[in-house]
């Protein structure tokens, strides 16, 4: 069984500027994402057997969705301001009709649905425990980069990721890559 995933990759540039953005939120007690692994995830497909990937990438050809410009703007968090699990940068473009046509294509392969919203997002960092004066400067941190705007970038393909967790974080591997239409 392989940990997988599916994702969009973001170009260098915008991994460079999430990594400045990364080095103004050095609190003790976040857990920064790696900035070479930041990705935007479309899906979490969870343990599946290896010999599925081949099928998987096969019903993924089936999505319905033409490249289109993407825009890696603003941070936010998870699930709200005053309880913060997660900060990330949003992600406009046709990220929504991605998602969809994802799910409609494997459902017909017999995963599930996600439950809940989708919200185009890349995570860059989690929150592990902040005291109450690490908390409040971090949301006037985070308060001055809602609106940053990190620029934009095609979206051609989805990546068929494995997911390997270790003790010094997770190893990302591309299983494939399905062009979009």
């Amino acid at each position: 069984m392989i940990r997988t995933f599916l994702a969009v990759e973001l170009p260098d540039h915008i991994k460079e500027a999430a990594h400045s953005i990364q080095q103004e939120m050095d609190f003790k007690g976040l857990k920064l994402v790696d900035s070479d692994l930041i990705h935007i995830t479309l899906k979490f497909l969870g343990d599946i057997p290896k010999s599925q990937v081949a099928p998987i990438t096969d019903t993924l050809a089936r999505v319905d969705c033409a490249s289109f410009t993407a825009r890696v703007t603003g941070v936010g968090v998870f699930p709200k301001p005053s309880y913060m699990k997660v900060i990330w940068l949003g992600a406009t473009g046709e990220f929504e009709h991605l998602h969809k046509e994802v799910e409609h294509v494997l459902e017909e392969s017999g995963f599930k649905k996600d439950r809940g919203r989708f919200t185009a997002h890349a995570t860059l960092a989690r929150v592990r425990h902040l005291d109450n004066a690490s908390k409040e400067q971090l949301a006037r941190v985070l308060a001055g980069l809602q609106d940053i705007d990190l620029g934009d970038f095609t979206v051609d393909s989805i990546a068929f990721k494995k997911s390997t967790l270790t003790p010094g974080g997770p190893i990302y591997e591309t299983l494939n890559e399905i062009p979009l239409k």
